[in-house]
């Protein structure tokens, strides 16, 4: 079996090393740039997180000959570049029959598609699964378990890779067909946990951290279930799971940006320091123009876009929360 991953990003290589002995062949394909000396030499990265792969994986910059015979094809991408990786495989000669596996959690901004739609919209014959969960890197790549699920509108196919790519005793999979709910999950969470991490900083204690992820739920859920996701999805592992494990975790980058964010530091500079993608950014801007689009109350998401685009103290960002319009308790609906 061969195992092909899109992305030499720290997520991209942490799920090269968890499925080391799934398969018998790996390749971790990546642009020139994106593949240093370190890498595909010594088959070690140093940052963000340093990882050690065995030294049977090879890494190419030649996409045709990355994605030949694979078996399972795994996008770990920036959702940026997602559709331009498409681009790329499809004048590869990717086969319909290869499972294009997607890992990256966000929506494209311009269209504000998910990133099936993306790879439908350029692939339409492909196989599309979706690998989300709580999955923070540095945690399986210290051996620690979790669990996550694979979506695929066809059954089959999410088994093939459930059971492709399930690690006894660190890394356990689930099958779900609801794709929308699956990814949505995922990509509206990340907001979330900018908020989480702007009120940590802000030492506004766990009565309010208990509210913000209440309240963040019911946004995830009412924005997905408009969308077409079933609510029970947005309670598994990819909702409910995935925001619990970024919205409590400095390991989550989207935790860290909103926690330089609540200390009054600029977007700019965040991202320059971190230096990786945090999806929840641009995130932020797609769930708020969406949210508009469907006619649906997104207030978490919305302050979190003002706190990342606009020159609004936390302060600010706070009152505003705090001072909306009393209502009631809504559901989903």
């Amino acid at each position: 079996m061969k195992l092909t991953v899109l992305g030499p990003g720290c997520w991209g290589l942490t799920l090269a090393w968890l499925l080391n002995d799934n398969f018998s062949e790996i390749t971790v394909w990546g642009r020139e740039c994106d593949l240093s000396e370190d890498l595909t030499v010594n088959k070690h990265c140093s940052k963000p997180l340093e990882v050690q792969l065995d030294k049977k994986v090879e890494f190419t910059s030649d996409l045709k000959s990355a994605i030949a015979g694979a078996d399972i094809i795994l996008s770990v991408v920036a959702t940026s570049g997602m559709r331009s990786v498409c681009e790329q495989l499809k004048a590869a000669g990717i086969k319909p029959e290869q499972p294009l596996v997607n890992a990256s959690k966000g929506l494209e901004l311009n269209t504000l598609m998910r990133m099936s739609e993306v790879i439908k919209d350029i692939l339409p014959a492909q196989k599309v699964v979706i690998l989300s969960g709580p999955t923070l890197a540095k945690e399986v790549l210290q051996g620690k378990p979790t669990a996550a699920c694979v979506a695929c509108e066809d059954l089959e196919t999410a088994e093939f890779v459930q059971k492709a790519c399930n690690v006894p005793d660190r890394f356990r999979l689930y099958t779900n067909t609801d794709v929308i709910g699956v990814e949505l999950g995922g990509s509206l969470k990340n907001v979330i946990a900018i908020a989480s991490g702007f009120a940590h900083s802000m030492e506004l204690g766990d009565n309010c951290m208990g509210s913000l992820l209440t309240r963040g739920m019911a946004e995830i859920v009412r924005l997905s279930v408009k969308l077409g996701a079933n609510p029970s999805t947005l309670y598994g592992l990819s909702g409910m799971g995935d925001l619990i494990a970024t919205c409590s975790s400095p390991m989550s980058r989207n935790y860290t940006v909103g926690a330089m964010l609540g200390k009054g530091k600029k977007i700019n500079d965040i991202l320059n320091e971190l230096g990786s993608v945090a999806e929840g950014v641009k995130t932020s801007k797609a769930v708020c123009e969406l949210a508009k689009k469907l006619g649906v109350e997104v207030p978490v998401s919305d302050a979190i876009y003002e706190a990342v685009y606009t020159d609004i103290t936390p302060k600010e960002v706070l009152s505003k929360l705090m001072n909306r319009k009393l209502k009631k308790e809504d559901s989903y609906d």
